[in-house]
């Protein structure tokens, strides 16, 4: 299955998705109808409230709770973009200028905050404790420089959200606990490999298509994989190399060359596609546990884009 067709099966849902956004956006403060409006129609795949839909059709659900948590985990997403972009500074998101830098970095930390609070609010009113528990216990991490340090940050920041997003589609089919894990740990799975293709996009992607410049990444001081796995195997040499560019205030041209040139050479991005390829499989069987349908045929569909989104 192509990923359109995978879209295409919940292309209705994810219409009354874009209305929910609309109607709790739809503000008296107009900061945060127009910010709000500005960053939920800045492009993305949706990606989070689409495996939410689509798990939970997996599952046998058909009811109308669905739009209200898919809209939650878009704007727990968006939120956490919002307040990544005022600490890191960043001036593009999805290829266009940022909230930060269009309203202030104040005022897009306030519309996080408010993003947060609605999203815990439209769960409270769904009234199901199991998917407030679940959407509770996200939580942030300390970047490290090890991979197993980086992976667990990896599974705190990006893939939790996925995962819960999966299990909440889970509680909605009421299906067997069984089910249920195997939607989270797919879904984890996937966030994992999500975010590593992020990490080598950063290294081989240009301004256009990933919305902000090559080395971005290393610019702002983040050591992700490509980048451990080439300090792990250069000389001494060439870790200080490195650790002088990750330390810099600004960092120079011929310094995100070098590091650039390091990365290729310890074959940082392909040992990173690697890691992905492995998370992705790892997904898929996740889903072997439910019969064949056009649902799990979309939801393999999406693991595979993962890696096909990249080069």
């Amino acid at each position: 299955m192509r990923i359109q067709e995978a879209y295409d099966i919940i292309k209705e849902d994810l219409k009354s998705v874009e209305e929910e956004f609309r109607i709790n956006l739809d503000s008296g403060v107009y900061l945060i109808r127009k910010v709000g409006e500005y960053i939920l129609n800045n492009g993305g795949k949706r990606l989070r409230p689409s495996l939410l839909l689509l798990s939970a059709r997996l599952c046998g659900y058909h009811g109308k709770r669905n739009i209200p948590l898919a809209a939650v985990v878009e704007f727990i997403h968006t939120a956490t973009l919002l307040h990544d972009d005022v600490i890191d500074n960043a001036s593009m998101r999805r290829g266009k200028t940022s909230a930060n830098t269009v309203w202030g970095s104040g005022a897009s930390i306030l519309i996080g905050d408010f993003l947060f609070s609605k999203s815990f609010c439209l769960t409270v009113a769904d009234g199901d404790l199991r998917i407030l528990e679940v959407l509770q216990l996200l939580k942030d991490g300390d970047v490290e420089t090890t991979e197993k340090d980086y992976l667990a940050v990896v599974t705190n920041k990006t893939a939790s959200l996925i995962s819960a997003a999966c299990q909440i589609g889970a509680i909605l089919g009421d299906v067997s606990r069984e089910k249920e894990t195997a939607l989270a740990e797919y879904g984890m799975n996937l966030g994992i490999a999500f975010q590593l293709v992020d990490d080598c996009l950063d290294y081989t992607s240009s301004n256009k298509e990933l919305g902000k410049v090559i080395g971005n990444d290393l610019k702002e001081g983040k050591v992700t994989l490509p980048l451990i796995h080439t300090i792990k195997n250069a000389t001494p040499a060439e870790r200080e190399e490195i650790l002088a560019a990750i330390e810099a205030d600004d960092i120079k041209e011929y310094q995100l060359s070098s590091v650039l040139a390091l990365i290729n050479r310890y074959k940082g991005i392909d040992y990173s596609l690697n890691r992905t390829r492995h998370y992705v499989e790892s997904a898929k069987a996740c889903l072997n546990c439910f019969e064949p349908n056009l649902e799990r045929a979309a939801l393999m569909a999406l693991a595979d884009y993962v890696v096909e989104r990249t080069f």
